[in-house]
């Protein structure tokens, strides 16, 4: 519940409104979510009248409430190329889910995450077609782990899910024991960096 606030309440994320001002945040991202959603028009994964939703994953370690309420990620002095990840958030019976809580957070280029402050870290929420759109940079590796963005979603009133995206073609998807395949991310190679989707699927009717 958010209502009257630009920020989340985390107190019920843990097991987690926009008015019309939050599509603003997003609007200028969206051109770009619609030309790729054209290119792109199987959501991911698959969605079906009443198929599985997104799998949950573990929040890890880094973990933090009240993010700023922003869709560019980037932070001046931080490198690395930049993404645009974009997507929509739907029911099982594909239908687009507006106002939700769209939570992003990763590690730097390096593979270090910002605990002291909120580099990399932001919400936005869905406009009225479902759609979210971020940018940001590509995650850096670190021990144990492969290239991933954490992320928990939140429809108005509902529990939360939370979970993670994976890159394709990244050796260490071998390796990594939390990766899995039904969590991949669309990619591509553009002019200016990558371009990733996930359209997430949530548990609702």
């Amino acid at each position: 519940m958010f209502e009257g606030s630009a920020k989340p309440s985390y107190a019920k994320f843990s097991r987690r409104r926009m008015l019309a001002t939050g599509s603003v945040a997003v609007g200028g991202l969206l051109v770009a979510t619609e030309k790729l959603r054209a290119q792109q028009s199987s959501p991911t994964p698959a969605c079906d009248d009443h198929g599985d939703p997104t799998l949950a994953e573990t929040e890890g370690p880094y973990f933090k409430p009240r993010s700023p309420h922003r869709a560019d990620l980037r932070t001046r002095g931080i490198l690395g190329r930049p993404v645009e990840l974009s997507g929509l958030v739907l029911t099982r019976s594909c239908r687009p889910v507006p106002k939700a809580l769209v939570d992003l957070w990763h590690a730097d280029d390096k593979g270090v995450y910002d605990n002291n402050g909120f580099n990399l870290r932001g919400h936005v929420f869905t406009d009225s077609a479902g759609r979210y759109a971020f940018q940001t940079i590509l995650p850096g590796l670190y021990p144990g782990r492969t290239r991933h963005y954490h992320v928990k979603v939140q429809a108005p009133g509902k529990s939360v899910l939370t979970t993670q995206f994976y890159f394709p073609d990244e050796e260490r998807n071998r390796s990594d024991e939390l990766f899995r395949r039904e969590l991949l991310m669309q990619v591509k190679t553009t002019q200016d960096g990558l371009q990733a989707r996930f359209d997430i699927v949530l548990a609702l009717a």
